[in-house]
């Protein structure tokens, strides 16, 4: 794969991944006024546990796959990677249907240990145990779903993991809206209900991805037969050689995976006990800041993290198979692509969030918690540039099977994250479990940064100046936008969403202006976005 088909596959996949996020941002709002903070809490509760099964069920495979494919397909062997799919589509309904036991039978522990009997937000513990066994059912079939995506990945096709990832949410999201309605207004049905139902969206849309991943398959089935009988060698390795190389790379992968919800578990363990015991907040003001941080915070911030998400499915077959043709040149040019792409993107989308923060809350989220979820925002968003670097560098390290220091890295975070979350909020407010998150991942990224630069003889001092340019650049562009912001904010008072709206459209447009103008006068745009965007390129 060239610099400018790993700039495309990354651009499909975060097109793909932008677009989901986009949608799982709108939806909540309509959600949110259907059913509350309550019930958006209650919604947070079931899907928390559900994210740590899904990567425990799933096993980091559609990356894993991904890798092994595009080593063999490499080698000239189209066999295995086909022998693989087979077989493990049924070994991931194996899998996805124990894991779905397993949080199923779980819910009840679960509950009693996030809500007290007295829980003073209105959610019951049997409400929370129905929503934890409702979203449970999704865990049969998103496991079969990601083996395939990993087989079309591993081909350098990504169009097929991104379409099926927007049938997806758009099926999940207008389940959970049209049955939430009828069970809440025509029906006169509890919150618990509607809430539970809304979760198992999750399996309806589940169903849709894997439609259409089907429908590719078939589709390309010739050409992929005809690759097979192609094939210059066939390892003919037996199935038990084949599941212990894909486990050797799955299993460091699923806790990577893990990293974002094992953090967020162990918000959910100690949060709202820790700001009312420590911080001294009342149990409903804990929960209201719970879920801005876990929800609505969380789900802006990963928009610009999903560039970084596509970005760690684009590079990985890139950089296997230059590490198994032992071709030094191309894969420090992939790295070197990876970096400058992730920072000259996400540093100013991260700073720039922070800085509207209010007005983008107000207009997205509306006036109900302004206070709280501006707060939680400012101080959360820039922590997006570390869940991005983070996502690229643990690919990295899979691609040059050095993946157990990725692990290594999330470990040393997560003990960090779980030693001072508590002690933090106690100091610090909710601002606490931000700051535990943020320190958490840059101890992370500091390691796997370590990692990559002594296996690959990878000298940082060019992306160092990089950054020092976007940086400066960011640094302009945020001068711009607080300006902008502050002086609207005084003209339009934020008493209406349309005000919001029209203070956050003219700051961050006037951002994206001043900042993409810097680039591309200064030629860093075109160097960074490769030839096919030339035209960025200083004359």
């Amino acid at each position: 794969m060239s610099e400018q088909q790993l700039i495309r596959g990354t651009m499909i996949l975060s097109m793909g991944i932008f677009i989901t996020k986009i949608l799982g941002l709108i939806y909540v709002f309509p959600f949110t006024a259907l059913v509350g903070q309550q019930g958006l809490a209650l919604y947070t509760y079931g899907y928390t546990p559900y994210t740590v099964l899904l990567s425990v069920a799933t096993l980091g495979v559609p990356l894993a796959v991904s890798k092994f494919v595009s080593k063999y397909n490499a080698l000239g062997d189209y066999h295995t990677g086909q022998r693989l799919l087979k077989s493990g589509l049924i070994f991931m309904s194996i899998s996805g249907f124990i894991a779905f036991l397993l949080l199923f039978s779980l819910a009840e522990p679960i509950a009693n240990r996030v809500l007290d009997a007295d829980d003073l937000s209105g959610n019951t513990i049997s409400d929370a145990v129905f929503v934890i066994r409702m979203v449970s059912a999704a865990l049969i079939v998103v496991p079969v779903m990601a083996i395939i995506r990993g087989y079309f990945q591993g081909h350098n096709s990504m169009g097929p993991t991104a379409v099926s990832q927007v049938i997806e949410q758009v099926i999940r999201i207008a389940f959970i809206l049209l049955l939430t309605w009828i069970i809440l207004y025509q029906f006169e049905g509890s919150l618990g209900t509607a809430v539970g139902f809304a979760t198992f969206g999750a399996f309806v849309g589940a169903i849709g991805g894997l439609v259409v991943l089907l429908y590719y398959y078939k589709k390309r089935m010739p050409s992929l037969q005809e690759q097979v009988k192609e094939s210059a060698v066939d390892h003919k390795l037996p199935l038990s050689t084949m599941y212990k190389e894909l486990i050797r790379y799955a299993l460091p992968l699923s806790f990577v995976g893990l990293a974002i919800p094992l953090y967020q578990m162990v918000d959910l363990f100690t949060f709202n006990h820790a700001m009312i015991t420590r911080a001294g907040f009342e149990a409903v003001e804990a929960e209201r800041y719970f879920g801005a941080f876990q929800q609505a915070s969380h789900k802006l911030i990963m928009i610009p993290v999903s560039i970084a998400t596509a970005m760690s499915l684009t590079i990985l077959p890139t950089v296997t198979k230059a590490h198994t043709m032992n071709d030094t040149d191309r894969l420090q040019r992939t790295v070197t692509q990876t970096y400058q792409i992730i920072v000259f993107l996400t540093v100013p989308a991260a700073i720039g969030l922070m800085l509207v923060a209010t007005p983008a809350y107000a207009a997205l989220f509306g006036f109900d918690g302004l206070q709280i979820g501006a707060e939680v925002l400012r101080a959360y968003a820039p922590a997006a540039i570390l869940f991005s670097v983070f996502a690229v560098t643990a690919s990295l390290l899979q691609g040059i099977n050095k993946q157990y220091y990725a692990i290594l890295a999330l470990v040393a975070g997560l003990a960090f994250k779980l030693l001072t979350n508590s002690l933090f909020i106690g100091w610090f407010g909710p601002e606490g479990a931000i700051l535990a998150t943020t320190i958490g991942y840059a101890v992370a990224v500091f390691v796997n940064a370590y990692a990559i630069g002594k296996f690959t003889n990878y000298n940082y001092k060019q992306i160092g100046k990089r950054f020092v340019v976007v940086a400066a650049f960011t640094l302009l562009m945020g001068a711009v936008v607080a300006f902008l912001t502050y002086g609207l904010t005084e003209t339009l008072t934020l008493d209406t969403r349309m005000n919001a709206f029209i203070v956050l459209l003219l700051a961050v447009g006037a951002g994206g202006i001043v900042y993409m103008n810097l680039a591309i006068r200064s030629g860093l745009a075109g160097i960074v976005l490769g030839e096919r965007f030339a035209v960025l390129k200083k004359r």
